[in-house]
């Protein structure tokens, strides 16, 4: 799998002068990214392309080839396989559309390409995908990406890696994280899935620098293979699946040719591999941070914290509501509660109101994670005057400290919660329902490790 994301050299068979053509944009990109390894171009007329040596074929390169990309038309697909398989390209990534998506020409062809993989020993990505981006060593063979357009993924690599079956999605993830403190390791488009499917991944990425493995999915190839990956799987795997009505199965089909799941059947077993389950799409990274930044909540007990009134009542129901737990305090915390400020409320939640003070923050969090009550925070402070962002800063080492976690949301308008976040570098969530279902799913994904370590141990 590796090879997929780190090769050594790279031919895209396609790629061209021609005006618009898609193969030239990724020739183009690893250009100006900088990549290191040896680029080629295969296209009719040989020539070379924005710093890619030309050749009229696969054959005509020189030495071996780690992978290659494919951009022409489906119809030409299988004999281009068959040529890297005799050339000796084991790698190869698909990613010119109208196959098994397209009609039953399209599946003849995909089928047809699949067996030559098999004769040849070849892994492939695709067909109809977007391909790879690892944005630690600067490789991205995306079609259509052009230079600028995601500096920020490659400026600053992360350690979440995606596993789609849409490219547009992908362009959804990787511009939403310029926004946020966490980023991208690597993503993968894999489309129709013929050979690597999802579950090749997850294997993948338990091994490599990942710290959360995300999955945007059309539907199962193999239902059973991916549970008893996901069961093997100490990272947190979080997935957001569509086609959880007909109607939506439907569309999945015309996309990726993704076949009708039973949504019921899915549900139980993400439960079962201990996999969370997500309820929307911008939670494939809204949610990440939870796990880069914070301990895990080991119990479903939790403290609010508020400087203002009406957002106590507001995240109390959200968290009653989301199957956890207000906590209750001892009257050893509210007497250390009322020895640091002059509170509206010692008791859950905990009202400030307007004090200044960055200790008198700290304190009071103090008392809260240090409480045997209390299994995890949700602080919800309005950020009205600088001194309660200093405060903020602080809490994350309040957090280790105790090794329980705070889902932090402001009370804001957007555009100063994303300010405040990116300069500050604070994982804050950006509403209230963000903040609780963050606690929520720290505390899902700690149950489930707690089972996978008990049937371990029955192994």
């Amino acid at each position: 799998m590796d090879r997929f994301f780190n090769p050594s050299s790279v031919v895209v068979i396609g790629s061209s002068n021609s005006p618009f053509n898609l193969g030239a944009s990724i020739s183009y990109a690893l250009s100006c990214l900088g990549y290191t390894g040896r680029m080629f171009a295969v296209n009719s007329k040989g020539e070379d392309v924005h710093g890619s040596r030309g050749f009229k074929s696969v054959f005509d390169i020189p030495g071996e080839v780690d992978l290659a990309i494919v951009l022409t038309p489906a119809r030409v697909v299988p004999a281009i396989v068959r040529e890297c398989g005799e050339k000796g390209i084991r790698h190869l990534i698909i990613e010119t559309a109208e196959f098994s998506e397209a009609g039953e020409e399209g599946k003849r062809l995909q089928e047809e390409i699949s067996e030559c993989a098999r004769e040849f020993g070849i892994r492939f990505l695709g067909p109809n995908c977007l391909g790879t981006i690892n944005a630690h060593n600067k490789f991205c063979c995306f079609f259509g990406i052009t230079p600028g357009m995601y500096d920020g993924v490659f400026d600053r690599p992360g350690s979440i890696s995606f596993i789609i079956q849409s490219g547009g999605i992908g362009a959804l993830i990787i511009d939403s994280f310029r926004k946020d403190i966490t980023n991208i390791n690597k993503v993968v488009s894999i489309g129709n899935k013929e050979d690597v499917d999802e579950s090749d991944l997850i294997e993948y990425f338990k091994g490599d620098n990942t710290e959360v493995i995300c999955l945007y999915l059309e539907s199962i190839k193999n239902g059973r293979k991916l549970l008893e990956t996901a069961k093997r799987t100490k990272k947190p795997v979080l997935i957001y699946k569509v086609g959880r009505t007909g109607e939506g199965s439907k569309a999945a089909m015309s996309h990726t040719a993704g076949m009708a799941n039973n949504d019921v059947i899915f549900e139980s077993a993400c439960r079962q591999a201990g996999i969370v389950r997500l309820k929307s799409i911008s939670e494939l990274y809204t949610l990440p941070k939870m796990f880069t930044s914070m301990p895990l909540m080991k119990g479903k007990r939790v403290a609010v914290f508020t400087n203002s009134g009406a957002f106590g009542g507001i995240t109390a129901d959200l968290i009653v509501e989301s199957g956890l737990e207000m906590a209750s305090f001892s009257e050893e915390t509210k007497e250390r509660l009322r020895s640091t400020a002059k509170l509206f409320n010692v008791s859950n939640p905990v009202d400030l109101g307007p004090t200044l003070g960055k200790q008198t923050f700290i304190e009071i969090w103090d008392a809260i994670l240090s409480s045997d009550r209390v299994d995890g925070l949700l602080a919800v402070p309005n950020v009205w005057q600088k001194v309660v962002v200093e405060a903020i800063c602080e809490l994350g080492n309040i957090c280790k400290k105790y090794d329980k976690p705070a889902a932090i949301y402001i009370p804001n308008a957007i555009d100063r919660i994303l300010s405040i976040r990116t300069e500050y570098n604070l994982p804050v969530f950006e509403s209230p329902e963000e903040a609780t279902r963050a606690l929520t799913v720290s505390y899902q994904h700690y149950r489930s490790l707690g089972r996978k370590e008990k049937e371990a141990l029955a192994v």
